[in-house]
């Protein structure tokens, strides 16, 4: 740390103006921008300390001669990433951000950074591999370029909640300690809960289907845990769970329903994140209605076709997809009526062909799996029937089983993932990137 430059407390400080709103308007005014410094240049007799906020950057301009010795002096011993404040007056400077910069009068530090970070913040890119970056994912998500990300990743949240709203949708928040497996399988993370063992939640699939029995129209955004030990880069533990239900539909009414939201989102993006498209330089996925629907049989037999050993039955991964030459499936499209033995317990077997498929599909973009939706079954003879099939005990189901004795709507839905949206819409290729602190197979901190 030099001699001048001291760290203080805030005291009597407030910030009156964000980086967005400094401009050559502000005239003779002073006033008081904080931040931390993105960059410093030393000119000699010239300081350039770039600071950043929550709205983007300002620059701030020591000039020997120009403000005090001491001043001038603190300027030099300023360090990247060290959180500032500063009074000053406002002038034009055409090369600066927004085509003004502040001249400073007083400067402030709140905290002065100790050590240099070990990757860039500024730039689109980063040399280092992510593993580097998300130790110290507080600072990594200081890069501009993860700013805009999260800055979309905002908008696509409130632009899901409004367009539910408008819709008649009421939010809610179901437990994510739950007592039994809400799909079966083993992808459980087990926890102590009190005297007895219980679960992570997988989603709120059984939640959201007795809510629809009161409000009819119900979504969540929340956490949803796999304990899938996967590595890759679509894959994580804890992910984000955009999940829709709504009563009297079957899966056709919520795959129209889903298409108008991700073409919502897709507008609302272009209208309020245009900085962060252009400093992306991002062109939004093309969306149009309807989204291309293709059966299940249907793709069997193409990728039959193009040499894929696969039978029907067997689940499409993202690799045999890639085989797949059809330059409709590089955007969204539905995969649909798939086989009833490969969803779960609840989606509901189809009138024909013996219940050998069923009313569900998948939202892919690509090759990548958005969202999986169907209808649900609504009678409790059924449910049991196809959980035993699938080798469940139906006792252990029994707070879910009972509620169908007191008339359960016929009801249909969808899970959508936040990240894997996020990877389509911004091309983001690890989906680490687009969740501020990742769990997988290999982190648990920070």
């Amino acid at each position: 740390m030099g001699e001048l430059l001291e760290e203080q407390d805030l005291g009597h400080w407030r910030r009156t103006h964000y980086s967005s709103e400094i401009s050559p308007s502000i005239g003779d005014n002073e006033v008081v921008v904080m931040g931390w410094v993105a960059s410093v240049r030393d000119h000699g007799n010239i300081q350039f300390i770039i600071l950043k906020d929550m709205h983007g950057e300002l620059q701030i301009t020591a000039k020997k001669g120009e403000c005090s010795d001491s001043l001038f002096q603190m300027a030099k011993e300023v360090k990247e990433h060290s959180s500032i404040g500063v009074r000053g007056k406002v002038r034009p400077q055409e090369k600066a951000p927004n085509g003004a910069e502040i001249v400073p009068v007083e400067l402030k530090a709140f905290s002065v950074a100790k050590k240099a970070a070990p990757f860039l913040v500024q730039g689109k890119t980063s040399p280092v591999g992510i593993d580097t970056r998300l130790d110290l994912r507080a600072v990594d998500l200081r890069r501009n370029y993860l700013g805009s990300i999260f800055r979309i990743r905002q908008t696509v949240l409130n632009s899901v909640r409004e367009f539910l709203a408008r819709q008649k949708f009421i939010e809610v928040n179901t437990p994510k300690m739950i007592a039994t497996a809400t799909e079966g399988g083993a992808a459980l993370f087990p926890i102590f809960y009190y005297d007895r063992e219980a679960y992570l939640a997988q989603s709120p699939q059984l939640y959201k289907e007795q809510l629809t029995m009161a409000f009819e129209s119900v979504f969540e955004i929340g956490p949803i845990f796999r304990a899938e030990p996967s590595r890759t880069n679509r894959h994580l533990s804890e992910a984000i769970s955009i999940d829709v239900e709504r009563a009297f539909s079957d899966y056709n009414d919520v795959m129209a329903l889903l298409e108008r939201m991700i073409v919502n989102i897709v507008d609302t993006i272009k209208e309020r994140n245009q900085d962060d498209l252009k400093y992306l330089e991002l062109q939004l996925p093309a969306v149009s209605l309807p989204f291309p629907k293709y059966t299940y049989s249907d793709l069997i037999d193409k990728l039959q076709e193009a040499g894929e050993r696969i039978q029907w039955g067997d689940d499409i991964s993202p690799q045999v997809m890639k085989s797949l030459q059809d330059e409709r499936l590089g955007g969204f499209y539905f995969i649909i009526d798939w086989p009833t033995s490969t969803k779960p317990f609840y989606v509901k077997p189809g009138a024909a062909d013996n219940g050998r498929v069923c009313e569900s599909f998948d939202l892919m973009f690509g090759s990548l799996e958005m969202s999986s939706g169907s209808t649900r079954i609504n009678r409790k003879d059924q449910l049991v029937e196809r959980m035993t099939k699938q080798g469940l005990k139906p006792a252990a189901f029994d707070y879910h089983l009972r509620v169908f004795d007191y008339g359960v709507p016929p009801h249909a839905g969808f899970g959508l993932g936040l990240e894997r949206l996020m990877m389509a819409l911004t091309k983001v290729e690890n989906i680490r990137d687009a969740t501020l602190y990742p769990r997988d197979i290999d982190r648990l901190a920070p």
